[in-house]
Order: structure tokens, then sequence, then C-alpha cells
């Protein structure tokens, strides 16, 4: 059954229930879900103290913290619109964002302080909060939630809370999430109480998420994958939740096997990195009832070796405007439907169309659609770019991927990716998966590039492995029988490692300029390349 607390009540309520179970552990501290809601409380009352109300912004900048979740909350309770940066940004790309939304409250954690002060990136309107040392004219954390007093003493009944209004309403914005700007300029996706409701509803229905469960958090909660595929679920379930600062392979197969972990979330970047670990085939994963992985293409190999240690690896596939979770796996298809991405979450619809805009037969490759609670109120600031994203009222997500008779999507590409050459579209994402079944091959990005002859040529970017070898005619020997020839790669670059965004994702347009700056000619062979 569907819990239909909204947001801003989902801490208090799991505190209700159960106040002195653990909620968060996080830098060595365990919070039970009294505490949280009763930080949650301050936190609330410090913004209405400090004027922010509904409406208005809330930036955070920091790792993963017990702080951060408190925060956006809080923003919850008030009406406010929270919104996460991206910690690994520079500070002219924060100012940019803060420029393009102006917060009333910027909360910047401890090792970000200083650049943040020293580069001003905060507009002159924003009141400054430090998590560390405090630079003139900001406010320590503490004096922060100080101002507005305590809303009860330690240990004391979470229902002691202060009076308030009626709590927000469905369609108030919570997030403003930047998208990871790995094609063109971020974009500020809008979410609001309902969407983040939505999802929180799919994600129980994706993973049987119980409140006996024990989730690990390692993504960054800048995004909405670290945030919304088991954080805040797990948080409105009433489970535990143990959030890791940032990812350390070794510090991830520790915890879950000391805590017991049962769900947690790993990109394939995060899976590769554990898969490398001298511990990874003596750590007891026991505990684990499922793996879930996605933000970009899985390769059958990473499925197999989860798999081979009996646990389950189940993708979901969404977008950051679909908060994300827009269709998934269940643990249950995991082994029969490997590969695919599971089919429409719950409360989710899925077409794919072509380009007419007509749906695809079973098969039949088309641009993914989705309709949904979960899907977002627009862009911040864009209202010609909300209107073509959600034209008809589904959104048009730039994915193409095809769908099965019994309605499992397997994703094939982006739109903007697609390559053409002699007339014919190619995927990209088909031949990464196709390369990256090598024992050769570690990491592959396929993109095009001009070609005088055949419009685009195929440019093949490949990291070996350890040990490994890689040459153009090894690759064209490997690809043999399992690509048509027009798909076979006309470039092969080898280098170390792919540039990536914060998710895992290869960020596309750092590998067209690599490509540029290695391969000077059309002429130039792919072995002269890779020498």
């Amino acid at each position: 059954m569907q819990n239909k607390l909204p947001v801003a009540e989902w801490i208090a309520a799991s505190a209700r229930r159960t106040p002195h179970k653990a909620a968060l552990r996080c830098n060595g501290q365990t919070l039970s879900y009294a505490a949280l809601a009763l930080r949650v409380e301050d936190a609330a009352a410090a913004l209405a103290a400090a004027g922010v109300g509904r409406s208005a912004c809330v930036a955070w900048l920091g790792r993963n913290s017990a702080e951060m979740l408190t925060m956006l909350f809080a923003c919850a309770r008030q009406g406010a619109m929270f919104m996460p940066q991206n910690w690994r940004m520079v500070p002219a790309e924060h100012r940019a964002t803060l420029l393009e939304c102006p917060p009333a409250l910027l909360c910047v954690d401890t090792g970000f302080v200083a650049a943040s002060a020293d580069h001003c990136i905060a507009p002159l309107s924003t009141r400054c909060v430090s998590l560390g040392s405090v630079p003139a004219g900001w406010t320590a954390w503490d004096d922060f939630l100080a101002a507005a007093g305590h809303a009860a003493r330690p240990g004391a009944p979470p229902d002691m809370q202060r009076p308030r209004g009626a709590p927000p309403g469905a369609q108030t914005l919570l997030l403003l999430c930047w998208t990871s700007g790995s094609t063109g300029r971020p974009k500020g996706v809008l979410l609001s109480h309902a969407a983040i409701e939505a999802n929180a509803d799919a994600s129980v229905a994706m993973h049987a998420l119980t409140p006996e469960d024990r989730v690990l958090t390692t993504l960054p909660l800048f995004h909405v994958g670290g945030l919304n595929i088991l954080t805040t679920p797990a948080l409105r379930e009433g489970c535990t939740v143990t959030l890791h600062a940032k990812f350390d392979a070794a510090e991830t197969l520790q915890a879950i096997e000391s805590e017991r972990i049962t769900l947690t979330v790993l990109v394939p970047a995060q899976l590769e990195a554990l898969l490398a670990h001298p511990r990874w085939a003596s750590t007891d994963l026991s505990s684990l009832r499922c793996i879930s992985t996605g933000s970009t293409l899985v390769p059958r190999r990473l499925i197999d070796v989860v798999h081979a240690r009996g646990i389950p690896l189940i993708q979901v596939w969404g977008a950051t405007e679909t908060a994300p979770i827009a269709a998934c796996l269940h643990a249950d298809e995991a082994w029969a439907k490997a590969g695919t991405t599971g089919r429409a979450a719950a409360g989710c619809e899925l077409r794919t169309v072509d380009a007419l805009g007509l749906d695809t037969t079973p098969g039949a490759c088309g641009e993914i659609l989705v309709r949904s609670s979960c899907v977002m109120s627009g862009y911040w600031r864009a209202p010609a770019a909300s209107a073509k994203a959600l034209e008809g009222g589904w959104f048009h997500s730039g994915d193409i991927g095809h769908l099965d008779a019994e309605g499992f999507l397997t994703i094939d590409g982006r739109l903007s990716d697609m390559i053409i050459s002699g007339g014919e579209n190619i995927s990209p994402a088909e031949i990464e998966r196709v390369l990256l079944d090598s024992p050769d091959i570690a990491e592959a990005a396929v993109i095009g590039r001009p070609d005088a002859r055949w419009g685009e040529a195929v440019v093949a970017v490949l990291v070996p492995r350890a040990g490994a070898t890689l040459t153009h005619l090894q690759v064209l020997a490997f690809v043999e029988g399992r690509l048509a020839r027009f798909k076979h790669p006309k470039h092969v670059l080898v280098v170390d490692t792919l540039p990536r965004t914060a998710l895992g994702k290869i960020h596309k347009d750092a590998v067209r300029q690599l490509v540029a700056a290695r391969i000077a000619t059309p002429s130039a062979t792919a072995e002269e390349q890779s020498a």
C-alpha cells in the first residue's frame, strides 16, 4: 500500500513509529529518527526566523551529510526549494548556477568554504552559512540554528513540535537539480513535492522496500540518483540509511559486510572499482537482497560477474527530469531479463515513438516518452525548453530505446549521439555494448566524427584492460560478425581513462574534444593514433 504522507511529514511520521531506531549513520555518528526529526524541526524554525519561506531557494554545497538531508526536509516543511550544488564543479561554475537562481540562503560544508568565499560564488543578496570555518560576513551553522531556539530538548518525544500552518501543496516545488551538463549548458530541473512522493512509491515497489532494510548510499546527493533512488524513500519507510561522504571501494565493501546492508545503488563505474578491489571475492555480501544500477550503459560482463555472487543486479532508467525512476527491473526479473532496464515503474507510463511521433512496434527503436506524477514541473526560467520537453503531456527524454512484447525496455542511445554514416543511422550504444564484451576492453565510448566521404565516421575511444594491448585490426577482428560492416569503427583511439560526469556517465562532449585533438586529419589511421 502506498504511503500518502506528504514529504514534509516523512521524518516526523517515522519518528512517531520508531523514535529510537537508527535513521542515519554518517561520519561515525548515528542519529535516531527522534533526533533527526528534532534536527529537521530546528532547521525549519531557523529558516522561518531567517525569512526563508515558500518559494524561496536554499542552496547547499558539500559532500553527503546528515545536515544536508536535514536541510532538504526542513525546506519541505517550509515550502522552500532545495538546490544542491555539484561539489565537483569549480567556483566559476557554482557562481553561474547561483546567479541563474539566486538563493536566499547558501550553506557550504567544510572543505568548500575557503574557495566559495574567495571566489564570491554567492550573489550579494544571499546569506551564507558555513559548516566549517566562518569567513567575514558569513554565519556559523550552529549560530544559524540557535537563532530560532530549539524545538525540544534532546531525547524529547518527536511530537513536541512547533505550531505550524498547513503543509505545502503537492505541486509546490521542492528540488531544483542541475543536469550534469554533459551536452550543452546545464538546465535547472524543477521537481515538486508530488514528484518526490511518486518517485518514492516507485522505489518502494521496485525494491520491495520495508522498514527492516538497511540502505547504503555512496552516490552524491546532489544528483537525483543518489538522493531519490533509495535514500529519501528509505527514510520515508523508516529504514536505516548508512551515508558515506563519498564513494570509496574499500569502505563500501566494509560497510556492506559489517552493517549487513540489504540494498544499495552503485553505478557501473563504482561496480568496476569494487570488482577490481582485492576484497571483492572475500567480502561477505550475503545480506544484499539486490544492487540497483543505471545512469549509463551497463555491460553484460558486469551483470554476469555480480550475478555470479548470487546478487540480483537490477537496472533503473530515468533522468533528472523523472526524479529519476521511470523504468526498473525487479529482483525476480534480474536473471531472465538481464540487460534490460525493466518495465515502466509503478505509477509510470512508457512509450517509444518514431520521428513522426507515432508509437513504434515491439522491438523497433524510438524516442522514449514518460508520463507520470514523478515528471518534472519544467526547467528553471526556460519556458520554451519546458514546453518542448513536456509536449503532449509526456516527457520527451531524448533517449532512444525499444520495448519488447512484454514491455521490457532496452536503451539504445541518445538522439543527439546518433551517428549518420553513408545514410545509415548508427547507435553508439549498440557498438559500445559489443565492444565491452571484449575481454581486452575495460571502457568504451563511441562517437561520430565528420568525414568527407561518409558524412560521419565511427570512432571508438577505448581503455584497455590491465596487461592488454589494442590495435585497430584487433578491434575490427573482434566486431566482425557481431556488427554490420558500416558500424565498424573507422578509427580507434586508445586512452588511459575516459572523462566521466559525477554519476559515472561518459562525458561525450569531452570525448569529442579528445578525439578532435588526437585524430588530426581524416586520413589518420587508428593504429597511428593509438601508438
